[in-house]
């Protein structure tokens, strides 16, 4: 019998509301696998984020130089993802992600080879880019379904609140570390610790068990393909949650041009700072996201989000004072994750298994193409208006963009998990195949 006084218990009870649900971690062994491979993954592949741009900038000095990473980015990842969501659907998704990390480590090798060489060739650098881009998009669908078929249905917000919170941190280190890497080592240290990373991602990965497709899965095909794409047009409130995030990435996705507002600011100490700001406000939520499993109007959730996200990137443009643009970047970033939070939500708990993963190459098109055509924008436009104006105008641009979509898409502003046959009919499906234990 607990003897103290109701009042004392409500802090304690409003902690634990707001700590992250580790019930994904304690149940699932190939979830601590799968966690584990990408916090060390997660860690490396920014730093060759970082490294790359800053390469190109020190080797063109150009503003759409750095902003062409995007175009050469965009048309593999257009066609490789929904490819690799068809390959999901059909093959092993372990073995999948296996063959793709391999591949990708193998790319950074070679970006280590091109920035070893005496005079490192820019050529290069956009063909690895475009690699990986490829690669990724093989990658991820396979990646994002892994998870509903190793967690607990009810688990899934959950889920993605902890992955949330590697790729928040990794995004905060990695940054500032490449930083630091970078003006004192040089990039080819950023790519030869991304090659570690991926060595030990692999062993990890290695060890979970096989996620086999479902019984009398398709094999992928163009027509598999279109079978998605029919079902994502049939399900107004999954597109809503496409087009909306296509739209914050496209309008407010300053990233590209970094490097130019850190010279503009006379802040070249904080570049690293910058790029890692939007994951501080982001491991933020992810770190006090138990809320989120309570949540059930995901579109709302959705929405919302990125119209905050859109807003804090406005004032972001305005802003003189680089430490306010650093807090209104981590606002922003804040932001995006709840957006992201919800968008996941909706996915992995209303999509049938069989369809997960071409539906995962949609997703990736919709978070992976949108940020690539922002940086293509925020370049060409950095240079006709500036780079600040290319970023507040992005952002208001975002704001505006938002709310018409979802003047236009009642249907995501009713979602409610409660009551949607879809979440209901997957939930159904998964309680006659239960997962193994540990």
């Amino acid at each position: 019998m607990n003897d103290e006084p109701p009042h004392t218990n409500r802090p304690r009870a409003l902690l634990r509301g707001l700590l992250p649900d580790l019930a994904p971690w304690r149940s699932s062994r190939d979830f601590r696998l799968l966690w584990s491979a990408g916090c060390v993954t997660t860690f490396g592949s920014f730093l060759t984020y970082i490294a790359v741009p800053l390469q190109i900038k020190e080797m063109t000095g150009s503003y759409l130089a750095v902003g062409l990473v995007g175009a050469v980015e965009l048309i593999p990842l257009i066609v490789f993802g929904l490819w690799g969501g068809a390959l999901a659907d059909a093959l092993d998704r372990r073995k999948l992600v296996l063959a793709a990390e391999a591949g990708l480590g193998l790319l950074s090798g070679l970006l280590l080879l091109n920035a070893l060489l005496p005079t490192p060739l820019l050529w290069p650098v956009y063909l690895v880019v475009g690699l990986v881009a490829a690669l990724d998009g093989l990658q991820r669908p396979a990646l994002d379904t892994l998870t509903p078929r190793i967690v607990a249905h009810d688990q899934m917000t959950a889920a993605y609140a902890l992955t949330s919170l590697y790729r928040s941190a990794g995004s905060i280190l990695g940054p500032a570390l490449a930083g630091l890497i970078v003006a004192f080592a040089g990039v080819q240290t950023a790519y030869a610790l991304d090659v570690l990373t991926f060595a030990v991602s692999l062993l990890l990965l290695a060890r979970m068990r096989a996620v086999p497709p479902p019984t009398g899965a398709a094999k992928p095909s163009l027509a598999g393909i279109a079978a998605g794409l029919r079902y994502a047009r049939g399900r107004p409130e999954l597109l809503g949650t496409y087009v909306v995030d296509i739209c914050a990435m496209l309008f407010a996705f300053p990233n590209a041009v970094f490097p130019f507002l850190a010279d503009e600011l006379d802040a070249h100490w904080a570049l690293g700072l910058m790029y890692g700001a939007s994951a501080v406000g982001s491991l933020l939520v992810s770190a006090t996201s138990g809320w989120a499993s309570k949540v059930h109007r995901h579109g709302r959730m959705v929405v919302v989000a990125a119209i905050g996200w859109g807003a804090a990137m406005a004032g972001a443009g305005l802003a003189g004072n680089i430490w306010l643009v650093l807090l209104l970047l981590a606002v922003a970033g804040g932001a995006d994750n709840v957006s992201g939070l919800g968008r996941a939500t909706m996915w992995n708990q209303s999509i049938p298994d069989e369809l997960r993963g071409r539906l995962a190459g949609v997703e990736l098109l919709s978070y992976s193409v949108g940020p690539q055509l922002g940086q293509v924008r925020v370049g060409a436009m950095a240079g006709a208006i500036g780079v600040r104006g290319s970023i507040w105008a992005g952002g208001l641009a975002c704001v505006v963009g938002v709310v018409a979509l979802a003047a236009a898409l009642p249907k995501l502003l009713a979602y409610d998990a409660r009551t949607d046959p879809h979440v209901a009919a997957v939930k159904a499906e998964r309680e006659k195949h239960p997962l193994p234990v540990g």
